[in-house]
């Protein structure tokens, strides 16, 4: 008994010990699982970081192009280098051939064809033109032509207005004998531009085209004027900018986006914009100009441009609350609450985010067939369809999409599909293909329409002007001040779209909007960019050979 007994005690002890050695061992496995998934966690996140410098590191330090570069491509900074040839042989001063080249399409001839020529000849004294030989007189046998491009640089100089008033000298003398006033009669002319100053259309056009257009800010335009002997402070300039612009271009502006919003496309963006005075908001505050435009394919260009305070869906909603139709942007959902529109997307952020994830690999994967450059392939694919049909009719562009196009895009939809589960979801590739899946509805309604494009790049090229000249200017100072660089902004965009000169087209607007019927919406129809009695002076001169 005593040893059956003792023998129990034993297998009791040695079953609690196990009993207690597999608990401890299940806390060891459970803390081995937790100290793995930390692990596995960091390094996730140590990829992640690694993705986002490289990515961060090449948008520094790297090409921002998206297009694959062209082996015949020239360096801007190498062309010299790059385009000469050392053993091409150079021509001799010796030789001479009369042979006459038959001049091509785009010569240098072609080029200064429309510009006014000054003309300079020189002839021989009268009293030397004679033979040395024979004493006899010359005759003239053939003219050498030599031709320079002179540019003359800006001018700076008064116009006086003299209007002359007359009266009758009878009337004054006879005064009592004409049952009628002395008649007081006024010589006509033109109204004044911006009453009670000194602008004139043309000075106020030079400083709006130069800040505008060629993106000189004023306190440089104020320093260039002072060596030009004219001292014009860059508030004077301001004031006179700000006044043109909501006296006359506000006019066209209202008239434009009427029309704008009757369109069946229209295309939207929005980027940054610092306003120092705004009310209730500190100067870091971050303020939005929104670009909205017409399509390529839906009637004469139309560009305009909004400041808003902030990047909220309202300010689109109420900027296109009458229109009605296709809507294309990028995937920022403030879009969404703009009422009766289709949101068509942009196919070319889909494609930037696996561009990303191929910038964003290690450099010896770079040069390996990953996963992510089959969804470029794909992209790509997609874009030679584009190229192929660019020239092609609306009908004939949607039929050749539907025939070229949508086999492409099911295919890369059941890829993605394949591959979501196979890549990590925070992975620049992850991101790109869970973008591709939850913008599919979006990025595929293009083919709905042959006037839609596959991308919003036509409002990424419009908002780009904008963009570089907030690197000269850096920010407007008052609310007003950003409100009518919106609307300088969209007369000038517009104007360059239409294929007219800025500086020539508001010379005309400001010299003749004072004059003219501008409550008469046919009348004021005559001056927007697209009308037939703008000026040729005004128009680019044609490109076609």
């Amino acid at each position: 008994m005593e040893m059956k007994d003792y023998s129990s005690i034993i297998i009791q002890e040695m079953a609690s010990q196990l009993e207690a050695l597999q608990e401890r061992n299940q806390i060891l496995e459970q803390d081995n699982a937790e100290k793995d998934a930390k692990l596995n966690e960091k390094d996730a996140k140590l990829k992640w970081y690694e993705e986002r410098l490289r990515l961060l590191a090449q948008r520094r330090f790297g090409s921002s192009s998206e297009k694959t570069p062209m082996p015949d491509q020239i360096s801007l900074f190498n062309e010299a280098e790059d385009t000469a040839d050392p053993q091409l042989e150079e021509p001799k001063l010796e030789t001479i051939t009369y042979q006459r080249k038959k001049r091509q399409p785009g010569d240098v001839a072609d080029k200064l064809k429309d510009l006014p020529v000054e003309v300079i000849e020189y002839r021989l004294p009268e009293e030397e033109c004679f033979c040395p030989n024979c004493q006899h007189d010359l005759h003239e046998m053939s003219v050498q032509v030599r031709r320079e491009l002179k540019i003359v640089p800006a001018q700076v100089s008064v116009v006086e207005h003299r209007q002359y008033i007359y009266s009758c000298r009878y009337c004054e003398q006879h005064a009592d004998d004409v049952d009628a006033s002395v008649p007081v009669i006024k010589a006509e002319m033109p109204k004044s531009f911006l009453p009670g100053t000194i602008a004139s259309p043309s000075a106020v056009a030079y400083i709006m085209d130069q800040k505008y257009t060629n993106g000189m800010p004023l306190y440089r335009q104020e320093q260039q004027l002072a060596r030009l002997d004219v001292t014009l402070s860059r508030q004077t300039m301001s004031n006179w900018l700000i006044a043109a612009a909501q006296r006359w271009l506000a006019l066209l502006f209202g008239r434009m986006r009427e029309l704008l919003t009757r369109r069946q496309i229209i295309m939207a963006d929005e980027t940054s914009v610092q306003v120092l005075c705004e009310t209730g908001r500190s100067p870091q505050s971050t303020s939005y100009m929104w670009l909205y435009r017409s399509s390529g394919r839906d009637g004469p260009p139309i560009v305009l441009y909004q400041y808003q305070t902030t990047r909220a869906g309202k300010h689109a909603q109420v900027f296109l609350s009458p229109f009605s139709g296709f809507l294309q942007v990028d995937a920022y959902a403030g879009y969404n609450r703009v009422a009766n529109v289709q949101l068509v997307l942009c196919f070319a952020h889909a494609r930037r985010g696996f561009t990303d994830a191929i910038k964003a690999l290690p450099a010896e994967a770079k040069n390996k067939d990953v996963a992510a450059k089959i969804g470029l392939q794909y992209c790509k694919k997609l874009y030679d369809v584009e190229s192929q049909i660019v020239d092609l009719s609306d009908q004939e562009r949607y039929e050749q999409r539907l025939k070229l196009s949508q086999p492409i895009l099911d295919e890369f939809h059941g890829w993605l599909k394949r591959m979501r589960p196979q890549v990590p979801p925070k992975s620049k590739f992850g991101e790109a293909i869970q973008y591709c899946l939850n913008h599919w509805d979006g990025l595929t309604a293009y083919l709905k329409d042959g006037r839609l494009e596959i991308d919003n790049s036509r409002s990424e090229r419009s908002i780009k002007p904008f963009v570089m000249g907030r690197k000269a200017w850096l920010f407007a100072n008052t609310p007003k001040g950003a409100e009518s660089s919106a609307l300088m902004y969209s007369i000038i965009e517009s104007a360059k779209e239409n294929h007219l000169k800025p500086m020539q087209y508001l010379i005309w607007l400001f010299e003749q909007l004072p004059n003219a019927d501008i409550d008469d919406v046919k009348v004021l129809d005559r001056f927007l960019p697209w009308s037939d009695v703008i000026p040729n002076a005004c128009r680019m001169p044609s490109t076609t050979a």
